[in-house]
């Protein structure tokens, strides 16, 4: 049985969560495979909204089984603070939340460690959610790492200790002025880890999905951040610390390349962005205001707001083809209604030259945007359920994107609500 694939194709925050929760009611098992509580993903529904650091969108459905997987990265003290927020949807966590035992821990001094960076970088900083992603991903792959099935085992607290004070001589060669107090950031963290221990069960997730997959079980794999923030392929260093790719599923999961049948590719209708790094369609003017403004475009882990720009579609282009996707589903269609004419980016001129490719470098004074522009529409978006009441001008918009990029929409998100979902092609 192929396991089907959702990611985010900007620089995240595109709406990942909503639509892991619209399409959950397909699935047995929702997978998440790279990333940690830096992941903000918001669900909305019976006018409630919820926003998911660490456990799986698909939470909220009584018969789908939640895996975080290898490639994630866990901070106990803020995934018991999630566990406790499920309390009154009465949950049975239990059964239905899974943790693999080779997905690395968040310690206290990887937080500081992350803080004490970003204070030495001084202006140039990346940006950092200041969540300890960097420095966990780093003693992972220098093999120094602390993973969830160490704690089962007698002797995990002598190693804890040893990466403990590796890591406050590791601040205190910094020379920053960070305050802090140890006891206290290790009696919450030993507290979250036996909370844990108590609550969640841990598996060894890769043979657990082998046999998901043996019995013909319906498998949804869930990425967290964007394509452009990808270690490899993303706007470097300005990036996140995991691959978050169709290839961060295959190592998150233990996943065959060949076992990966849908894509689906999360985008908004616009760009944005949260924390430093280059955004070539960016505005500064009351159409980048009003679009902050309209979509409440806020960090749903930082609360940092974002910045706010046209489509990119050169840059969307070379996330659809990195990630293989098969199916695009656009995001915030209504936050740009009542504009009287929409910009996208269809070319960069680069060093000089017209180029139709992400380049090395999108710094702003190699990279300057090309537009096409085109007509906008006035109409209010959030009310309409069905594809036919679309206005013209929305789906030409939808339909040179599908050109631009070879890629079927098949879904447009009008509003937050789970029913403000269209489906542009049968279910």
């Amino acid at each position: 049985m192929a396991i089907d694939l959702l990611l985010g194709l900007q620089w995240g925050d595109e709406g990942k969560g909503k639509i892991v929760d619209v399409l959950t009611k397909k699935y047995d098992i929702i997978a998440r495979f790279q990333g940690g509580p830096n992941a903000g993903h918001t669900l909305e529904f019976e006018g409630i909204k919820h926003v998911l650091h660490t456990i799986p969108s698909g939470i909220f459905h009584p018969k789908a089984i939640n895996l975080v997987g290898n490639g994630v990265v866990i901070d106990p003290v803020i995934f018991k603070q999630e566990l406790e927020n499920l309390k009154p949807f009465d949950i049975n966590v239990r059964e239905s939340l899974l943790v693999s035992r080779k997905a690395h821990l968040i310690l206290p001094t990887h937080r500081l460690l992350d803080a004490a960076s970003e204070m030495a970088k001084g202006k140039a900083k990346i940006g950092s959610t200041l969540k300890g992603i960097g420095p966990t991903y780093m003693d992972k792959t220098g093999r120094n790492g602390i993973r969830i099935g160490d704690i089962e085992l007698s002797t995990w607290k002598e190693k804890y200790a040893l990466l403990r004070d590796k890591h406050l001589a590791m601040i205190d060669n910094l020379k920053v002025s960070l305050e802090f107090s140890i006891e206290d950031l290790e009696a919450a963290f030993f507290d979250a880890v036996a909370y844990l221990k108590a609550a969640v069960s841990f598996v060894d997730s890769e043979e657990y999905l082998r046999v998901a997959q043996q019995n013909k079980q319906h498998i949804l794999a869930e990425g967290a951040q964007g394509s452009l923030l990808d270690i490899d392929f993303g706007t470097y260093p300005f990036v996140t610390s995991s691959n978050t790719t169709a290839a961060g599923a295959c190592t998150g999961l233990g996943i065959a390349p060949n076992r990966i049948g849908e894509v689906f590719g999360i985008f908004k209708a616009y760009t944005t962005r949260v924390g430093s790094g280059p955004f070539p369609t960016e505005l500064f003017d009351e159409v980048g205001e009003t679009m902050g403004r309209v979509g409440h475009e806020f960090g749903a882990t930082t609360g940092r707001a974002r910045r706010c720009g046209w489509l990119d579609l050169v840059a969307l282009k070379y996330a659809v083809e990195i990630n293989g996707v098969t199916q695009l589903m656009m995001m915030k269609g209504d936050v740009l209604s009542g504009f009287d004419e929409l910009k996208v980016c269809t070319a960069y001129t680069y060093q000089g030259k017209t180029i139709e490719h992400l380049p090395y470098s999108l710094n702003a004074d190699e990279v300057t945007p090309q537009y096409t522009t085109l007509p906008g529409w006035k109409e209010d978006l959030t009310r309409m359920r069905n594809a036919n009441e679309l206005p013209k001008t929305f789906n030409e918009y939808v339909a040179f994107i599908e050109d631009f990029v070879q890629t079927p929409i098949s879904i447009v998100s009008v509003g937050p609500d789970r029913s403000q979902t269209i489906f542009r092609s049968p279910e």
